[in-house]
């Protein structure tokens, strides 16, 4: 989903317009996790409108085409707008279901920014009627199902919400539960993982897990909206944790002139150590901010995953700082000519397309400002560079033109394609590799 403001039903507060539901669920939000999920719904035969107030996403999905790179996904659109159980639109409509997954970033201050998840709550509000089920499924703070529910009671005062505590049946359910998936694996794990769902009340969570078995192949546990949230940014910071103890343990490496890849080799051969990987940093929508979050809400109780964030987005820095020092043994060697940089992958993982929070690209734009040198980047998964890299220096390439070109090979991202190099295109090349590419 795009980052504007979903636009009001044109029938926005009249109650009637919702009199009869047209779809049986409505996702708003057609992004990484939204269109995925709106499909998977379409295949269980389950008539669905998604909504998004980007034209062009609308475009492609209309014609049962995909903007992202999914692996499975455009199979799945295709499918279901052809068999007519999925239509779109940039605003939301009747439906029995609304299913809310729009971004949830921060603010400068690392504060959370709930601005999207509001305005869907708002644009859903007037459409509205009793029985209907609103699950906000974006990852979000604690204590922001509540606060989505309060903004919807706040629209349809003529409906009765649950509060917690409450031991009735609302007029309209309001539950919470996020996504837990691998990009590249989404489709898969949107039915095959368990799933955590948490209602403002017990009534809630139970309607929201009877529509969630409809799909959903594996378990849905039910709790409260606020053990739900909460557990959600745990699994991420748990991640975040176990990814900074790498990228530190990396930094002590290179302070003892130790080699980090033979390092985690040999102490995971521990029965009960598994080091993960170290890398150029941490991206992606969640575990680059999730974190945050928690520490928003708890700073006292949270130094240390305020510590591993702090850790894990110093990385970046420190492969600049590597860079450099190779920039300039390069220059001693040729002089005034431009030192040519291939930077190996943009994306946030390996094998997908997302840029989101990427410190690849944050690397990569500094780069291009680095005086007397051209940026050779190789991306294979766009086909064009993105906003922040459109500089005259920048240019995206194939990776065997930018070997060849190059002088200094830097090593962001670990893609398949970037295995099967030819490694004599690096003989005599200055090397910066993040993530053990050829070890």
């Amino acid at each position: 989903m795009t980052t504007l403001d979903l636009v009001p039903s044109s029938s926005a507060g009249s109650p009637s317009a919702a009199a009869t539901a047209s779809y049986d669920v409505c996702v708003v939000g057609l992004g990484y996790i939204g269109l995925p999920t709106a499909a998977i719904v379409a295949q269980r035969s389950i008539r669905v409108l998604g909504v998004d107030v980007d034209p062009r996403v609308i475009d492609a999905v209309s014609r049962g085409t995909i903007h992202i790179e999914e692996p499975g996904l455009a199979e799945q659109v295709a499918h279901a707008v052809e068999r007519k159980l999925l239509s779109v639109a940039r605003a939301p409509q009747p439906a029995s279901v609304f299913l809310i997954a729009v971004p949830t970033p921060f603010k400068d201050d690392y504060e959370p920014d709930l601005k999207y998840v509001r305005s869907a709550a708002l644009s859903v509000a007037p459409v509205l009627k009793q029985g209907d089920l609103v699950v906000l499924e974006s990852t979000s703070p604690v204590g922001a199902t509540e606060q989505m529910c309060e903004w919807l009671a706040e629209a349809r005062p003529d409906l009765d919400f649950p509060r917690k505590g409450d031991t009735g049946t609302p007029d309209v359910f309001v539950a919470y539960c996020p996504e837990r998936v691998l990009p590249g694996r989404t489709c898969i794990e949107l039915v095959k993982n368990d799933r955590v769902i948490g209602g403002i009340t017990p009534a809630c969570a139970h309607r929201a897990a009877e529509f969630y078995r409809r799909f959903v192949e594996g378990d849905c546990a039910v709790t409260d909206a606020r053990t739900a949230e909460l557990c959600k940014l745990s699994e991420n910071s748990f991640r975040d944790v176990n990814i900074a103890f790498a990228n530190e343990l990396s930094l002590v490496a290179a302070r003892f002139e130790v080699d980090i890849w033979s390092l985690i080799r040999l102490a995971n051969r521990h029965p009960r150590v598994s080091i993960l990987e170290p890398g150029p940093g941490v991206g992606g929508h969640c575990i680059a901010v999730d974190p945050w979050f928690i520490v928003s809400g708890a700073p006292e109780q949270s130094r240390l995953i305020r510590t591993a964030r702090e850790v894990n987005d110093y990385k970046p820095q420190w492969v600049l700082e590597k860079v450099r020092h190779a920039i300039a043994a390069c220059r001693a060697t040729q002089g005034d000519e431009p030192v040519r940089i291939a930077v190996l992958g943009l994306a946030f993982k390996p094998d997908v397309d997302d840029l989101r929070e990427s410190p690849a690209v944050m690397i990569a734009d500094v780069l291009t400002r680095e005086p007397g040198c051209d940026v050779l980047i190789a991306e294979p998964h766009i086909d064009a560079l993105p906003a922040e890299l459109q500089a005259p220096n920048a240019h995206l390439v194939e990776v065997d033109a930018a070997l060849a070109m190059a002088d200094l090979v830097v090593v962001l991202v670990k893609h398949r394609a970037f295995h099967s190099v030819d490694l004599a295109a690096l003989h005599g090349k200055a090397i910066v590799d993040t993530k053990g590419l050829w070890q």
